[in-house]
């Protein structure tokens, strides 16, 4: 990651003009920042910062988990964990297994490359799912359902994504090898993110003072990812329940009164600062793809994540329709409209070992997918929920 402090200065001042233009021509900030980026790579504009694994995954994506869960309230989670929990397991491995044929037998590619391109897109990114809703003021059942759900499907989608690259080394995968997988991802995610939450509330809880409070949140935001990327464990995972911890700490009173406005008011800051950065360098990267060479096979890959992700959402909702946790079909259009792709995606895309089958071809279609997220779906979600009651006829 060598960049200068400079290019990062240049970023965010573009990212605040876009903010302030977006807002006024009723733009998602989301697809704004993408264009941008865009338009920054076709002007040859040089910045001496690159979209990569390394990027997302060490700076990027952490305050962004931490934010979302931090401002999750536990007891609405609890309502519909085993929905969420249900959505995020069965549902990806539906997305992905629907994804994967499709690429092998109607694109052609080997069954090796075809399973690692269905796992990386079957998660739907956390960054641009709860970016789009918070944009659109979506609040209630519907918003907790949508973000809780990309926050907790990095779980699974981690899981298959170890069992495919396991297997491409040349591993024996055995029904024994993925619930060990499964056992220590999950687990070992969120082990680590309650032991650093704990630590920091510990601490947290033996100061009112408000820098100090904050401090101790971007050690838990940071620390619990990286403790888990060491275990080789799901860092995702382990940010989020770190962030639920401290964010749902109130009755303790580890964090004052005061802290918490401080806090929620940095972390709010953070956010916007770690997206705008994330969606410009998406921009500025999807330039630089060579579509015009794959767009047969990048719009087959598009319909059939489109197709997965029904196949995800309609049959595993049905599971708890005649329960008191029934999704409504406006709420399942939604789900399946809102399964946004991102930053996640397209950093396990990049950090795709060089011998993997279709690699280059991987990276390409994934960041097609990206697009087709950012700019049709995102463009598209706010008008989707204002015809179906979700938000404000008046919302900017």
């Amino acid at each position: 990651m060598n960049f200068g402090i400079e290019n990062i200065e240049v970023l965010l001042l573009i990212a605040a003009v876009v903010a302030m233009f977006t807002r006024r021509l009723h733009v998602p900030y989301s697809v704004g920042l993408v264009a941008t980026g865009i338009m920054l790579a076709m002007f040859s504009i040089q910045l001496d910062i690159t979209l990569t694994k390394e990027l997302i995954f060490t700076m990027l994506l952490p305050p962004l988990i931490f934010e979302a869960a931090f401002f999750l309230h536990w007891q609405e989670l609890r309502r519909d964990f085993w929905v969420i929990t249900t959505l995020a397991s069965i549902g990806v491995i539906l997305s992905a297994a629907i994804t994967a044929t499709g690429m092998h037998y109607l694109a052609g590619w080997q069954w090796m490359g075809a399973l690692i391109f269905g796992v990386l897109i079957a998660a739907t990114d956390p960054v641009s799912v709860i970016a789009t809703f918070k944009e659109a003021g979506v609040h209630g059942r519907l918003r907790i359902l949508v973000e809780a759900e990309s926050l907790f499907n990095d779980g699974a989608a981690a899981v298959l994504f170890g069992v495919v690259i396991a297997i491409a080394a040349g591993q024996a995968v055995t029904p024994a090898f993925v619930g060990l997988a499964l056992l220590k991802t999950v687990g070992g995610g969120i082990l680590c993110g309650a032991l650093t939450g704990w630590a920091m509330l510990f601490l947290a809880g033996r100061t009112t003072d408000h820098l100090v409070e904050i401090t101790f949140t971007t050690v838990a935001a940071y620390g619990s990812f990286l403790l888990a990327e060491h275990f080789e464990v799901s860092g995702v995972l382990a940010t989020l329940t770190a962030g639920l911890m401290m964010g749902n700490s109130g009755a303790s009173g580890a964090i004052s009164a005061r802290g918490r406005e401080a806090v929620e008011s940095f972390w709010e800051y953070v956010a916007f600062v770690a997206n705008s950065l994330i969606f410009l360098l998406i921009g500025i990267r999807e330039e630089q793809q060579n579509f015009a060479e794959l767009w047969m096979v990048a719009l087959l890959a598009i319909l059939l994540v489109m197709i997965g992700r029904a196949v995800a959402i309609y049959p595993t909702c049905a599971l708890f329709a005649g329960s008191r946790l029934r999704v409504s079909a406006r709420h399942q259009h939604v789900l399946v409209w809102g399964g946004l792709r991102g930053a996640l995606a397209l950093a396990l895309a990049l950090g795709l070992p060089d011998n993997i089958p279709q690699r280059e071809e991987i990276i390409t279609i994934a960041f097609a997918v990206v697009a087709f997220s950012v700019f049709a779906q995102g463009l598209t979600m706010t008008p989707m929920l204002r015809r179906m009651g979700e938000i404000s006829p008046h919302k900017e």
